[in-house]
């Protein structure tokens, strides 16, 4: 059998094939306003240095779309050459929030290829991300591109300090006011979006905002609308579902379910583990390794389960910020989404004591195979938790309903970041939806899944 070690070298060279091509916009201009461009509004379009098959250019918005706070902000643009396209633009918007989309243009463009002739593919740079990444060191060492890793308070309150006030021009509104101005620049009267991950947040919201401005949705890897769940209460018993399910496939042996509750009684680890299961998913969605490193860590055993905690932390938490940035991660999550103590303009003092409240009156069957502190204790949850007071922008109902437009929603049946159990609830807001559950695959379906069957529901769904 291969050595936990051995696997890990293994899968350092498999996750440097998956990772893509590094594609960086032209420069923007360090000052004077832009004019318009030839899409009205983006400017210094160009062959993209990298893959002249791409054009890049700069869209510039306001820093404060209220207009109270001078500024502006210049957000990488790439498109493929079709500008004639017959269905119109197709922007594909990427997850985190953090992550770029400039740079994996041509990775997606290769993915979406079928449907190339009928839409011209658009990405952007999101405001706080790529070559405008709000940097936040500490943090990004502590927690690289993971939601879950456990930061040191120090680094939350540093990152706070260094984003300052602005912070809060980093919501999910802002993005989508961004959104339409790209529209403008476009030329479009209505875009196609197709969201994977927080991509599907920005791609909702747009529709919430701009209803008919919308011709229709890919929304793959659904997280909800109206803001992350920062108790995790979907990922912890989709583990279970999840890891057996993985564990069949796989002809292994033991109940990885009921190992992973007994190491988490044991030492207490379970943000760890589920932490470490949500990156490990990224280069293996068999999970391979974990139902044998949770059985000997439930027999007290516990080597083999760190060493998986140090390959996850080597090949997929440690990213810089430049290509998820977790201030970005930060300002965006804790302004919108709602907490056990209320939103970010609750005061500090009070929210430990109700955090503690929400951990004592979650129970056993809500989190296992985890446990209450587990849900109490995640790493985007803690950043939050210590991030300073700030207003924050009206969040959406969680019964919004979408516009009356095709919907696809794709999902993975290994997939912890966002299980589809959540796809299933945000599929209510869908008039008529269609939904694709791909078999085998995890997060991120249409860029990651090797299963092809995911990706041929979008075609089918966009060349309809």
């Amino acid at each position: 059998m291969t050595s936990t070690r051995g696997r890990i070298a293994a899968l350092l060279g498999a996750v440097a094939v998956v990772a893509g091509t590094t594609l960086a916009g032209p420069a923007a201009p360090a000052s004077a306003e832009p004019q318009p461009g030839p899409d009205g509004g983006i400017t210094g379009q160009a062959p993209c240095p990298d893959a002249p098959e791409f054009t890049c250019g700069t869209l510039t918005v306001p820093l404060d779309h209220s207009g109270a706070t001078p500024g502006t902000l210049r957000l990488d643009v790439a498109t493929t050459g079709n500008a004639d396209a017959p269905k119109g633009d197709l922007l594909y918007l990427t997850g985190g929030p953090g992550q770029p989309g400039v740079p994996s243009i041509k990775r997606m463009a290769d993915k979406l290829a079928p449907v190339l002739k009928d839409y011209r593919l658009v990405m952007y740079d999101q405001r706080g991300t790529g070559r405008g990444a709000l940097q936040c060191p500490g943090l990004q060492a502590d927690m690289g591109s993971s939601d879950l890793a456990v930061p040191r308070r120090q680094s939350i309150t540093d990152c706070a300090a260094a984003l300052g006030p602005d912070a809060r021009h980093y919501t999910t509104a802002d993005t989508v006011a961004d959104i339409d101005l790209l529209r403008r620049a476009l030329g479009d009267r209505r875009l196609s979006l197709d969201g994977v991950s927080y991509g599907t947040v920005v791609a909702e919201r747009y529709a919430f905002a701009h209803p008919t401005r919308v011709a229709r949705l890919v929304l793959d890897s659904v997280a909800p609308p109206g803001g992350f769940d920062p108790l995790d209460l979907a990922a912890m018993p989709a583990t279970a579902r999840v890891l057996r399910a993985a564990c069949q496939a796989t002809g292994c042996t033991t109940d990885p379910a009921a190992d992973l509750a007994a190491t988490v009684r044991r030492y207490g680890d379970g943000a760890q583990i589920l932490s470490a299961l949500t990156g490990f998913e990224f280069i293996d969605p068999d999970f391979g390794g974990f139902p044998e490193a949770l059985h000997e860590a439930a027999a007290g055993r516990p080597a083999k389960l760190q060493d998986l905690f140090a390959l996850v932390h080597q090949v997929v938490d440690a990213a810089p910020a430049e290509e998820l940035s977790q201030g970005l991660h930060s300002a965006a999550l804790c302004a919108d989404s709602r907490f056990p103590w209320g939103t970010a303009d609750t005061p500090v003092a009070g929210r430990a004591a109700a955090l503690e409240r929400t951990r004592q009156r979650l129970t056993a069957e809500q989190t296992w195979p985890f446990d209450p502190a587990t849900a109490t204790g995640l790493g985007s949850l803690l950043v939050c938790l210590d991030w300073p007071r700030e207003q924050v922008p009206p969040l959406p109902s969680p019964h919004h309903r979408l516009p009356d437009v095709p919907v696809l929603l794709l999902g993975g049946d290994r997939d912890l970041a966002t299980p589809y159990e959540l796809l299933y609830e945000q599929a209510e807001l869908a008039h008529d939806p269609e939904i694709v559950i791909v078999s085998g695959a995890a997060h991120s379906v249409q860029n990651r899944a090797t299963n092809p069957a995911g990706r041929q529901a979008v075609y089918d769904f966009l060349l309809r």
